[in-house]
């Protein structure tokens, strides 16, 4: 036995020696605060405090623990200053590494109270966000250090944490909003709650039509059903991306908030015995001026649902909005501080057993033979199976099966598998990209064109593959039940995974799998797969072992990285004839690399005359004054699984057109911002948002030695983004970006905060891509394991980062995925301007090629 303390208190642990302290806390004592990221102390989610010191609890042995004191984010009073200071500063996006960032906060405080940023950079490095809340951490811990020494009060707790349990008595007034008699109004979201904060921003539009209090607003993920919650811009499919969820949504929920108000006015004028016309809403009551008279949304409940819904309710003019606009607390922050929040890693259900996957080491690899024995002779695997993917092996918890998997041996049959490597598609594309592909669009004749140009340029730009890694791993419960499936996940695409799920488990209607929404640690597109892929093996583990057990399917990060569905790696090759002037008169862009909808659902709606529109998007749709172009596309094969990744096709095509309109500006003397105002004179929106961003920026004012700026705008989901980025060289060839400056104008703004946050967090993740990730392939299989050899942006790397929000009364649009786009050209551009080194591969901070096709 093992005697610890947790959380205050004493315990005493059967458990292995060398079984790690997370899957002690996690798997034995239910414990799910300290999360599961990398299990090699790379990422620190699973961050605990060990006697007061901050440790990774997956390298942590439970021997190792004995006599000592651990505390758990659920251990850290929720008056404490550093939670408080988190609600205040609504860090949280995803919110699955904040336990970890907390805790590590906590200690820094106990040990230096008055930290400078210097010493919060240096204590916070270690840890990873892939949300890239990294500036609002650093305020919440000046605000925690502030709070602790008293010099400011503690703000109080945020009301309405989503997810809340359903009060007992709920009135259903339409699919999206019911009433409970409480007066807690509860709105369904259609969409996943990933930490792009469509939680709050579809509460907010229905609670501005409702009358609401805001604190009385829960929300909670509907259930799959896609004649209800479909995705309007998706057709028949259930399903969040493309930054589509506020947009595809503020009519439709706008209207769900009015046609309950009507419905409860309705109740209150029987109930007051006053006209409707007299009756006036304010923060969940309906009064009766005249008469003194008044009913709250909770005693008018049960009558509001007896009512019609009205057919086409009014809705509030824009002059009369009270929430939308304003920044009303985030729905979920209180529960990811508190560490409540529920991800679908901390399912338990009764007689669960944990299940991981041995799959081929070559993408196309299948299973010859293994031998099963050595993981059944690990302490606690159960049973070992084959099925589609892979091998499964399945233990009473996941360190056994994570154990009884490395004792596992496979031999794989790769007859069939990919036997390329990074090196050898790169050579295959250049040579492409040397012959015309596939025409995509033609504006005049940019052949006759550059052929009489006074100055031609030719530049090739490279992007590699890219993995989504979310900090919380792909995982899912599949349970057989009597009546059908249970599915828990942090389900992107619920409609689809569904079906893919009744297919799997040889089920014919899918309306007899449920799929149990739940928040996901990150996704960036990962989660939204058209082939549900870690679902669907959940589904087959649960159906091989007689459908009797619940089967938690769970993905390490080395099954993540090494699994496929990668952003795919794309080169462009882009030729430019310009006047005697300086203008721009031909464009010739040629484009090679796989599609990532050939073979899916989505084949034939994207895919058009042969050309897959997610690889030319922000090409084809080019917004340069240029009177001669052609845009061609070389679509690519290989067995490597390639997918969507935040932002899609805009995450390659606008390094290429941005840092290649910039090579032009300076080829011919002129400065960048001048030489795009002049390109864009036709596009006010791009043109507003370019202008913000340089005047935000200080374009054009000084730098210190060493310094440069760079600029780049881009509109993708119908939302315009510039970023002007600052960067420092040092003479020994090293750099940092030291500052980001945002304009977006993405129409109606519901929550200025949120649009904040995911440009920041846009941002992040488009700097992580443009400083260091790119998975590597050697003969025919990923090359990294862990974040050890997938390097991601961690704090000490993030710069400071300003945010300009355009007003506007368009219609809104999405801002999940259009911060990361004209990231990285604005740093290579900013890096030219320090060092006059043009680098056109990414990442920058990786190997540049020696050839000369995209040096610089």
């Amino acid at each position: 036995m093992i005697a610890v303390t947790i959380n205050g208190h004493p315990h005493d642990l059967d458990v292995p020696d060398d079984m790690p302290v997370l899957w002690v806390l996690r798997d034995v004592l239910g414990i799910t605060g300290p999360k599961f990221g990398c299990g090699i102390g790379q990422c620190w989610g699973c961050t605990v405090l060990v006697d007061g010191k901050p440790r990774p609890s997956c390298g942590l042995p439970a021997k190792a623990a004995a006599g000592t004191s651990i505390v758990t984010i659920e251990g850290v009073p929720e008056d404490h200053p550093v939670k408080a200071a988190w609600r205040e500063a609504q860090v949280p996006q995803c919110g699955y590494c904040q336990p970890g960032q907390m805790l590590r906060a906590v200690a820094l405080l106990d040990e230096t109270p008055r930290p400078s940023e210097a010493d919060i950079a240096k204590a916070m490095r270690r840890h990873i966000c892939r949300c890239g809340t990294y500036q609002r951490i650093k305020a919440a811990v000046l605000l925690a250090a502030s709070i602790k020494a008293g010099e400011r009060p503690a703000p109080p707790p945020l009301p309405a944490p989503a997810e809340a349990d359903a009060p007992a008595e709920t009135f259903a007034l339409n699919p999206f909003v019911s009433v409970a008699t409480d007066g807690t109004v509860t709105v369904l979201s259609k969409h996943l709650e990933t930490g792009q904060g469509v939680l709050t921003g579809l509460a907010t539009l229905v609670a501005e039509e409702l009358g609401a209090d805001w604190g009385q607003i829960r929300a909670a993920h509907a259930p799959a059903d896609e004649r209800v919650y479909n995705n309007l811009f998706f057709g028949p499919l259930q399903g969040t991306g493309g930054s589509t969820a506020i947009a595809n949504s503020y009519t439709q929920y706008r209207q769900a908030g009015a046609g309950a108000r009507a419905m409860l006015l309705s109740a209150a004028a029987s109930q007051l015995g006053a006209p409707v016309g007299e009756l006036r809403v304010e923060k969940g009551i309906i009064r009766h001026e005249s008469s003194g008279r008044q009913a709250t949304f909770g005693e008018l409940a049960a009558r509001a649902a007896t009512v019609a819904p009205p057919a086409d309710p009014p809705l509030t003019p824009a002059s009369a909005f009270t929430l939308i606009g304003t920044s009303p607390p985030r729905l979920d922050i209180a529960d990811k501080v508190s560490g409540a929040a529920r991800f679908a890693l901390d399912v338990r259900l009764p007689g669960m057993r944990t299940a991981v996957v041995a799959r081929p080491p070559r993408f196309g690899g299948k299973v010859a033979a293994f031998d099963k024995a050595p993981a059944l002779a690990v302490p606690g695997v159960t049973n070992v199976v084959e099925i589609p993917s892979g091998v499964a092996v399945v233990a009473e918890n996941t360190w056994a099966a994570l154990e009884g998997r490395r004792a596992l041996t496979v031999q794989w049959d790769d007859g069939g598998a990919e036997t390329r490597g990074t090196a050898d598609l790169r050579r295959e594309y250049l040579a492409l990209l040397d012959t015309p592909g596939g025409a995509v669009r033609r504006d005049g004749d940019a052949e006759a064109a550059l052929s009489g140009a006074a100055t031609r340029l030719a530049a090739v730009y490279e992007v590699p593959f890219l993995a989504h890694a979310p900090l919380e791993p792909l995982n899912c419960v599949a349970r057989f039940t009597e009546t059908g499936l249970e599915i828990h996940a942090g389900d992107q695409f619920q409609t689809v995974d569904q079906e893919n799920a009744a297919q799997a488990a040889g089920i014919a209607d899918k309306r007899a799998v449920t799929i149990h929404t739940l928040y996901s640690g990150g996704s960036f597109g990962r989660r939204a797969n058209p082939g549900s892929d870690y679902i669907v093996e959940a589904v087959h583990v649960a159906k091989a072992l007689g459908k009797k057990v619940p089967i938690h399917l769970v993905w390490d990060r080395g099954d993540d990285l090494r699994g496929g569905r990668y952003r795919p790696m794309m080169l462009h090759k882009v030729e430019a004839g310009l006047d005697a002037d300086g203008k721009l008169t031909a464009w010739q862009h040629r484009i090679a690399g796989q599609s990532i909808n050939v073979n899916t659902p989505f084949e034939g709606a994207l895919i058009k005359d042969g050309v897959d529109v997610t690889s030319v998007e922000g090409v084809s749709d080019m917004a340069y004054a240029i009177p001669n172009l052609a845009v061609e596309l070389h679509t690519t094969t290989a067995k490597v699984p390639v997918l969507w990744w935040r932002s899609v096709g805009h995450s390659h095509t606008a390094f290429a057109v941005e840092s290649f309109v910039d090579e032009a500006a300076h080829a011919v003397g002129r400065d960048p911002l001048d030489y795009r105002r002049e390109l864009l004179a036709d596009d006010p929106r791009r043109l507003a948002v370019l202008d913000a961003a340089a005047k935000a920026a200080g374009w054009g004012g000084p730098l210190a030695e060493g310094h440069g700026r760079g600029l780049a705008v881009h509109r993708s989901f119908d939302t315009y983004v510039a970023h002007v980025a600052e960067v420092a060289a040092q003479k020994d060839g090293t750099f940092a970006v030291t500052r980001v400056t945002c304009a977006v104008d993405c129409g109606v703004v519901v929550n200025p905060d949120i649009v904040t946050a995911q440009m920041e967090g846009g941002i992040a993740l488009g700097l992580s891509a443009a400083l260091e990730e790119a998975l590597v392939l050697e003969n025919g299989g990923a090359v990294p394991e862990n974040f050890n050899r997938y390097p991601i942006l961690r704090f000490d790397r993030m710069p400071r980062v300003d945010v300009v929000i355009l007003p506007s009364d368009a219609p809104p649009t999405g801002v999940g995925e259009p911060g990361v786009p004209p990231l990285a050209p604005a740093v290579a551009n900013a890096l030219f301007a320090a060092t006059g080194r043009r680098l056109r591969r990414l990442p920058l901070l990786g190997e540049q090629p020696s050839d000369g096709r995209s040096g610089g």
